[in-house]
C-alpha cells in the first residue's frame, strides 16, 4: 500500500537545516556547543552546577552518537570538578557505545580505570554508587565475553529502573541495555519492553535525544515500524546538528517506504557530516547517509543519483573514519556496487563483480553472493556453484576466525546463494523452502534496511521458474513488510500479467510510476509500465 509523504516534511528539514548552524538559547537544558544543539538531559548529580551542566551535555551528545564531543565535555567536567567522581563514570560510561559497535581491548582497560577513578573519588549518594557499580559490572576484567556484561548490566539497571522511577537516566540506559543484546529469547520482546518504557518518557520530555534514538532502533523491525513513526519525525528537531540524528529516522522511513523523507533525511545528514566546524563529524556518518541515499535513490529510479553516492562514498579516506570503523568501510565497499547492480537488474555487471583479495572473507562473502544471485538469474549454472563455493569458504574463515561472531549474520545470503543453486540444479522445491524460511523470519524480524527481501528474492525466482501466480502472492506479501520498493511493484504487475489480470498490473504499475514521477529514469521496467498503464512516466 502506498504511504503518503508528511506534508510537513520540507518544512521540517528545512528547520533542520537553519538549525545546523544556530543554537537554541530559550533558558531550557537544550545544550549546545559551538554551535551545536543537540537535545536536553536532566540529569541531577552531586558535582558542581558547572560540572553538571557539561556531563548532561556530554550524555546529550552521547545519545546521538557523538562520542568524541561527548567524551570532551566528560573530561571538561572532570578538570573543572575534581572531586566528581560521576564525571569519570560518565567518561567511561562513553567508552562503551552499545548500538554502535564492540569496544577494544583498550577501551575496555580505559573504561575500568576511570571507574576505579571514581570509586576512589567516592560518589556522594546512593544513587550514584548504584550507577559506579552498574559501570563495575561491564569493566571488571575477567572472563566475561562481551553478550553476558551486558545481560549482567541490563539486570543491574533494570533494578535501578524500579528503584529511582523519576530518574529518566536510568530508564533510558536501561532500555538501550535491552537493545543491546536481546534477553527474552524472542526477537521483538525486548524491543517492545523498551518502546513500552520509552514512550511516557517521550511525552513528557520530548527533546531528549536518547528517548527519541532508542525508540527509533527498538522499532527498527517491520511489525514494530509504525510504532517509531513519531519519534523518528521528531529526533532531526531534537538534535540537528547531529549526523546520526539526521540520519536514524530513515530507518524507520526505509521500513515504510517513505522514500522522500528518507532521502531528505539523508541529505540534512550528509550535509551535517560534511561540517566539521561544528561538530566532530567522522566520514563514516558521510557513507552511512550515501549507502540509504543510495538505496532510495534507486527504489524511485533516481539512478544517475544512486550512481553519485555510490561514487562520493568509495572516495571517503580511511583516516576521515573512526579506527573502529573502518571494516564498516570496507563492507560499504563491497556492498554498494553490488546493491547498485543487483537492484537495477544488470545482472551482467553484477556477475563479474571481483572481491577485494585483501579484504576480510565476509566482506568479500558479499561479492561472491552477489555473483551467485545475478548467474541465477542468469541460468549461469557454473558461475552459481563456484560463487555458493567460494562464500561457503569464506564463512567458514570467517567463524573460525578472530571475528566469528560475525558468521551468524552472513547465513541468510548463504541460504540465498544456495537456493539459487538448488533452482538451477533442478531442485526447485529445496530452494522454494530455504528461501521462504528465511522469507518467513525476516517478516517477523526484517532485513537489513537497505537489503533485497528474501520473499521478493523468492518471487523472482518463482518468475524464473514460470509460477507467475504463486509469485504475484509472493511479491503482495513482500510489499506488505517492504512497501513501496521498485522491484517489488514492478514484479507484481509483471507476474499479475502473465496469469492474465492485466486491471491488477496496471494498479501496480501505476503506482510504480508515481513513485518514480520525480526522476527522469528511462529504465526498461518504468517504459513496460508505462506502456501498460498509460501514464507518463
Amino acid at each position: 500500500m502506498h504511504m503518503p509523504v508528511c506534508p510537513k516534511t520540507i518544512l521540517r528539514v528545512a528547520f533542520v537545516m537553519v538549525a545546523i548552524t544556530a543554537s537554541v538559547a530559550d533558558g531550557t537544558h537544550t545544550h549546545t556547543t559551538s554551535g551545536a544543539t543537540v537535545g536536553s538531559v536532566t540529569f541531577p548529580i552531586s558535582c558542581s552546577k558547572k560540572a553538571q551542566t557539561h556531563i548532561e551535555r556530554g550524555l546529550a551528545m552521547f545519545h546521538s552518537f557523538l562520542f568524541d564531543d561527548a567524551e570532551l565535555q566528560f573530561k571538561t567536567a572532570a578538570n573543572m570538578d575534581g572531586g566528581c567522581a560521576m564525571a569519570y563514570w560518565a567518561e567511561a560510561i562513553g567508552l562503551y557505545r552499545p548500538l554502535a559497535y564492540q569496544p577494544s581491548a583498550d577501551d575496555v582497560k580505559r573504561g575500568w580505570e576511570l571507574i576505579q577513578r571514581a570509586v576512589q573519588l567516592g560518589a556522594k549518594t546512593q544513587r550514584e554508587r548504584e550507577y559506579l557499580h552498574a559501570a563495575e559490572i561491564l569493566y571488571r576484567p575477567d572472563v566475561r565475553d562481551y553478550a553476558t556484561r551486558n545481560h549482567d548490566d541490563s539486570a543491574y539497571l533494570r533494578k535501578m529502573y524500579q528503584e529511582y522511577p523519576g530518574d529518566t537516566e536510568a530508564a533510558v540506559f536501561y532500555s538501550l541495555s535491552l537493545l543491546t543484546f536481546a534477553d527474552s529469547g524472542h526477537p521483538l520482546q525486548d524491543a517492545e519492553k523498551a518502546i513500552a518504557i520509552l514512550n511516557p518518557i517521550f511525552a513528557a520530555h520530548p527533546d531528549h535525544p536518547g528517548v527519541a534514538h532508542y525508540i527509533i532502533h527498538a522499532a527498527d523491525n517491520p511489525q514494530l515500524a509504525s510504532q517509531g513513526l513519531s519519534a523518528a519525525r521528531e529526533y532531526a528537531q531534537i538534535a540537528p546538528s547531529a549526523p546520526h540524528a539526521l540520519h536514524m529516522p530513515s530507518h524507520i522511513f526505509a521500513r515504510l517506504g517513505l522514500w522522500q523523507e528518507d532521502i531528505e533525511s539523508n541529505l540534512a545528514s550528509l550535509h551535517a557530516a560534511q561540517n566539521p566546524s561544528i561538530v566532530h563529524a567522522g566520514g563514516e556518518n558521510q557513507l552511512h547517509a550515501m549507502e540509504f541515499l543510495e538505496y532510495a535513490y534507486l527504489q524511485i529510479g533516481e539512478d544517475e543519483k544512486a550512481t553519485a553516492m555510490l561514487e562520493e562514498g568509495a572516495k571517503i579516506p580511511y583516516e576521515q573514519v573512526d579506527p573502529n570503523l573502518h571494516d564498516y568501510v570496507n563492507r560499504t565497499r563491497a556492498n554498494s556496487p553490488a546493491l547498485y547492480y543487483l537492484e537495477t537488474r544488470n545482472w551482467k555487471a553484477a556477475e563479474g563483480l571481483k572481491p577485494d583479495p585483501s579484504a576480510e572473507p565476509y566482506n568479500q562473502a558479499i561479492t561472491f553472493w552477489a555473483q551467485a544471485v545475478a548467474a541465477g538469474h542468469l541460468h549461469d549454472l557454473a558461475v552459481v556453484q563456484n560463487a555458493a563455493a567460494q562464500y561457503d569458504h569464506m564463512l567458514e574463515l570467517t567463524g573460525n576466525g578472530p571475528k566469528a561472531r560475525i558468521a551468524k549474520s552472513m547465513t541468510p545470503r548463504q541460504d540465498e546463494a544456495h537456493a539459487w543453486l538448488f533452482a538451477l540444479q533442478g531442485k526447485e522445491d529445496e530452494a522454494i523452502v530455504l528461501l521462504r524460511k528465511l522469507a518467513d523470519r525476516q517478516d517477523v524480524e526484517g532485513k537489513g534496511e537497505i537489503e533485497t527481501p528474501a520473499r521478493e528474492m523468492l518471487a523472482d525466482m518463482l518468475i524464473a521458474l514460470n509460477r507467475p501466480a504463486e509469485a504475484l502472492a509472493e511479491y503482495e506479501r513482500s510489499l506488505k513488510i517492504d512497501a513501496n520498493r521498485f522491484n517489488g511493484l514492478f514484479g507484481a504487475g509483471r507476474a499479475a500479467e502473465l496469469v492474465g489480470n492485466r486491471e491488477k498490473a496496471k494498479i501496480y504499475f501505476i503506482q510504480l510510476l508515481r513513485s518514480c514521477a520525480a526522476g527522469h529514469s528511462r529504465r526498461p521496467e518504468l517504459i513496460h509500465a508505462h506502456e501498460v498503464a498509460g501514464e507518463s512516466i
